[in-house]
């Protein structure tokens, strides 16, 4: 029997979008060393390009590229810078993604207080906020899977986005992030039945709780200690941790890998240390 290699993608061109992100990062240097040929896309070009370079200086392929995921143009033109330096593209992890303060309330529950001036609730929720978490997270999805997916239609190949604990069960103060998280999911499930005639295979992580520049605030205070909304967390995490960035890139590989994954089709699926296992009681 010869077993899968899923750390083996030799030949492999990977498109990933939010590549300098946290999560992106761990997520490119993963590929490189998997032999795959990963273009990291991210509006934020300067930290691609030093993804790049750590990549490249360790014997493997990348390729920086600057790109606006909710821009069909920028998108367009990072096609076509990759395809001449790569070649035909296999596979596309959709990694860009992030929320927004004005689309955060400060509260867990509405009470009819007098005393509200000074607190933002659900009524005082900014649409210019809302529509930045949609377009970032659901539009930067769907509009990646235009212009990429279409140089896959002729020989198959491999999507994967990134949903979150918060598609299974909306975190109190951030119903848009939420709201667009389950938009992943379900949209997950929708081109993974329209593409499959065409061999490609769509499926999705749902990350827990892991420590990132965004969330970092929110759950370490200034002494350095776990916020109350950390220690919730860590409370309803049977693991009782935080999640470490390097615990997605097996199911990562897993997922994008034909070898491995051949026949899986439409999951999505959690990494979140038993949280959306357990009830809290």
């Amino acid at each position: 029997m010869n077993l899968p290699k899923i750390d083996n993608l030799k030949g492999k061109v990977v498109v990933l979008t939010g590549g300098a992100g946290v999560l992106g990062e761990s997520f490119a240097y993963a590929l490189g060393e998997a032999n795959a040929k990963v273009a990291i896309l991210d509006i934020n070009y300067d930290k691609a390009l030093e993804i790049q370079d750590r990549i490249k200086k360790q014997g493997f392929n990348a390729l920086a590229v600057e790109c606006n995921v909710i821009s069909k143009e920028s998108l367009e033109l990072a096609k076509t810078k990759i395809i001449n330096e790569f070649g035909s593209i296999d596979i596309l992890i959709n990694g860009a993604g992030g929320n927004h303060p004005k689309g955060t309330t400060d509260q867990v529950f509405y009470e009819n207080t007098k005393n509200q001036d000074d607190i933002k609730t659900f009524f005082d929720l900014d649409a210019e906020g809302i529509s930045f978490v949609f377009d970032l997270n659901f539009l930067g999805t769907l509009l990646p899977t235009q212009v990429f997916a279409k140089e896959m239609t002729n020989k198959g190949g491999s999507i994967l986005n990134i949903s979150s604990m918060n598609a299974f069960t909306p975190l109190t103060k951030i119903p848009a992030y939420s709201a667009a998280k389950a938009a992943i999911s379900n949209f997950t499930k929708w081109l993974s039945v329209h593409f499959s005639r065409v061999n490609i295979r769509v499926n999705a992580i749902a990350p827990g709780f892991f420590l990132t520049n965004q969330n970092e605030k929110l759950l370490i205070n200034e002494k350095k200690e776990f916020t109350e909304r950390a220690n919730q967390i860590i409370d309803n995490t049977p693991m009782s941790r935080f999640g470490k960035k390097e615990e997605l890139i097996g199911a990562m590989l897993f997922l994008i890998s034909e070898e491995a994954s051949s026949f899986i089709n439409g999951i999505v699926l959690p990494i979140d240390g038993g949280f959306s296992s357990y009830s809290g009681v």
